[in-house]
């Protein structure tokens, strides 16, 4: 072949500004796009020896090499692929694989740099011009006869082909770094980008340094390989040692026999793990294998709850791997690792549009061959085939864990506190995921056992009732609220076992239970229930006092009771200072309760709603019901010393102990609280 000059078919000097500028958002994707580039081509030289049109050598080994040199301020990148002719290097090289340059620059100048349009105009080589200010490739192809090409360009604009000296099949790609870019001449900074992008390239991956000091290691002589370089054979005697025998003389005893060993250059092991888990089938996989992974993959030495493996060939092909690790913080404060792969080659992490938004508390990979490798947010955001990718994966996340609640009900139970916020989460964000989980969300009670909604609604009374089957009767219903209310099974609930132990206490006296709902996620999820279930109805042990709890007043002392009822208002709203105080006088069972407070569930779901949109300073009438046990002799004694000096610390302190068991105090009544209960104690001492 004659040398060579010419320009590339595109207006290079638009074309290289706008793939440094912006075609990628990170400079470190150029090495990415040539080992990809090099693992296509071994793959397509395997399929020729399939094929028939090639026969690989006895001990071909599909490999590719980098190296870094920063004396030279080079990184080398080597294939033992395909290879390409002088015909090939000038389609594919000179030519830019796609028509209509002008086309192109129009149409993409504009765009931001999240759309990402390499990989779907075979743009991959290029991208070594974000780095380099020189590049050169030198090739051999795998077809009879074929003559070496080396080929350079400087700058990216002009070219120079010339007959090569390459004598092996593959391919050699030398970038000659610009000043801005030297770091990527750093051997540990190269390992880092490919430790990122191609740990699970499907081809072995080595990496080296240009002018290294050789390193060597020792091995047992009977682990020799045939392509190991020996330096030295060593020879270890057998290790004796002095014992004494049972007769009880000394001897000498061998405790290690002799050893031959072999000094060799070290190995070189590759950063790819070309076989990773997910593309095994699960029963070859153990659990160990699947810890190893994690603690591998995502650097964390917690052992995950559990795991699901994806696998599907029809009617799109994904495998992956999903862990739920250990929570211990707010879901809020969570997020999750999720890697997306493209036939074992990185694309990115957390894309939202593949993966469900209440997933990401998960971590885990996934590789879906049928997506781009290089992806556009909003194409994704807009296909169909995405969408059911999503769907899938939340699928089979809702399959695992319904089943688990069935057939490994104890196992299911023991993560049920670190896994159900991301449960009710997705149950909020995903109706078909609610579906297939209402029947493995539990409910944990106050005896510390878990419940399903079924067994929460019959333990209370009531019946379950298919909330998709509405019949006639049910129709009827509708038309009259008021008794639809009344037929409510009430769930009750706590959301602080700590700060609501006096009703607990209170509840258990009577036989009753509540289930514990302490996580801020609680309270729509509870609502949502209520909606999709129109018989229930969930409110807080704390929301009003049972008719379990007090006893009814007898008609002959029903117009007494409201005189003292009305006393017992009047002067606790005087002793409190506030004249709208909603005061109830009731005949409590429990004598040891002197007042409690309540809140109507109504009252305080508004609460929270506006706290959640940052509404808390409003006024919207949402108080709270101080009761009085009528029954109980401090309230009595504040009816029968209206005038007595101690009332007024009576009525404060019984409000306070009330507050405090509702709600924690503000700094300015905490307080006076304390102030107030040592004066209490000082009274003792008199």
């Amino acid at each position: 072949m004659q040398n060579r000059t010419g320009s590339l078919s595109i207006d290079s000097e638009n074309m290289f500004p706008i793939i440094k500028k912006w075609l990628y958002s990170d400079h470190d994707i150029f090495v990415r796009e040539l080992i990809s580039n090099g693992c296509d081509a071994i793959t397509k030289l395997k399929k020729l020896d399939v094929m028939g049109e090639y026969t690989l050598p006895d001990d071909y080994k599909a490999e590719i090499q980098v190296e870094v040199d920063p004396e030279e301020k080079t990184i080398t990148f080597t294939d033992n692929g395909i290879g390409m002719t002088e015909d090939e290097v000038d389609e594919y090289i000179n030519q830019v694989a796609f028509s209509g340059a002008t086309d192109f620059l129009e149409k993409y100048k504009d765009k931001t740099n999240e759309e990402q349009i390499i990989g779907h105009f075979g743009l991959g080589f290029y991208s070594a011009f974000m780095v380099a200010d020189r590049v050169s490739i030198d090739t051999l192809s795998w077809q009879d006869g074929a003559q070496a090409v080396h080929w350079e360009s400087e700058g990216g604009i002009n070219f120079e082909m010339s007959d090569g000296s390459k004598e092996q099949i593959g391919t050699t790609i030398t970038l000659y770094l610009s000043e801005d870019s030297l770091e990527f001449a750093n051997e540990y900074r190269i390992r880092e980008i490919l430790n990122k992008y191609c740990s699970f390239m499907p081809v072995e991956i080595f990496l080296s340094k240009a002018n290294a000091e050789p390193e060597y290691e020792t091995i047992d002589e009977a682990d020799l390989k045939d392509d190991d370089e020996v330096i030295e054979h060593i020879h270890e005697d057998a290790k004796m040692e002095e014992k004494e025998n049972e007769n009880g003389e000394k001897e000498m005893v061998e405790t290690e026999p002799a050893k031959e060993k072999v000094k060799i250059k070290k190995r070189p092991v590759s950063l790819s793990d070309i076989h990773p888990l997910w593309t095994k089938h699960p029963n070859e996989c153990s659990d160990e294998d699947y810890l190893n992974f994690y603690r591998k993959v995502f650097m964390d030495y917690k052992e995950p709850l559990f795991w699901i493996h994806l696998n599907m060939d029809y009617p799109f092909n994904l495998k992956g791997i999903l862990y739920f690790p250990r929570i211990n913080t707010e879901y809020d404060s969570i997020e999750g690792t999720i890697k997306l792969y493209n036939n074992q080659v990185f694309i990115a992490d957390n894309i939202k549009e593949v993966i469900p938004e209440y997933l990401m508390v998960l971590k885990g990979v996934i590789d879906c061959p049928d997506l781009p490798l290089n992806v556009s947010r909003s194409a994704l955001q807009n296909d169909g085939f995405v969408n059911k990718i999503s769907e899938y994966i939340s699928k089979k996340v809702a399959d695992k864990l319904s089943g688990m609640c069935k057939t490994k009900r104890e196992d299911y139970e023991k993560y049920w506190d670190n896994i159900s916020p991301f449960i009710k989460f997705g149950c909020l964000k995903d109706e078909k995921f609610c579906d297939k989980m209402k029947d493995a969300v539990l409910f944990k009670n106050l005896d510390h056992k878990y419940l399903t909604l079924k067994d929460c609604i019959e333990a209370n009374g009531g019946t379950v009732e298919d909330p998709n089957a509405k019949t006639e009767d049910n129709k009827a219903d509708d038309q009259n609220t008021e008794k639809k209310e009344e037929d409510k099974t009430i769930i009750y609930y706590v959301t602080d076992e700590i700060q609501q132990s006096q009703y607990i206490n209170m509840f258990k006296k009577q036989g009753m239970d509540a289930v514990i709902l302490g996580h801020n996620i609680d309270s729509p999820f509870i609502t949502q229930l209520e909606q999709r279930n129109q018989n229930i109805k969930f409110q807080r042990i704390d929301a009003d006092v049972t008719a379990g709890a007090k006893e009814e007043v007898a008609e002959e002392e029903k117009e007494a009771f409201q005189k003292t009822s009305d006393s017992l208002v009047e002067i606790f709203r005087k002793e409190l200072g506030d004249e709208k105080l909603d005061v109830k006088i009731e005949k409590l069972k429990d004598e040891n309760i002197a007042s409690m407070m309540t809140l109507s569930e109504e009252n305080r779901r508004m609460q929270e709603m506006m706290k959640m949109y940052g509404m808390s300073g409003m006024d919207m009438g949402t108080t709270s019901t101080l009761i009085l046990n009528a029954n109980h002799p401090l309230v009595q004694y504040v009816v029968d010393h209206k005038g007595s000096e101690n009332t007024s610390i009576i009525c404060k302190q019984l409000y306070d102990l009330a507050m405090l068991a509702h709600k924690p105090l503000n700094p300015e009544e905490m307080t006076a609280f304390v102030k107030r209960s040592n004066e209490i104690m000082m009274l003792l001492t008199k």
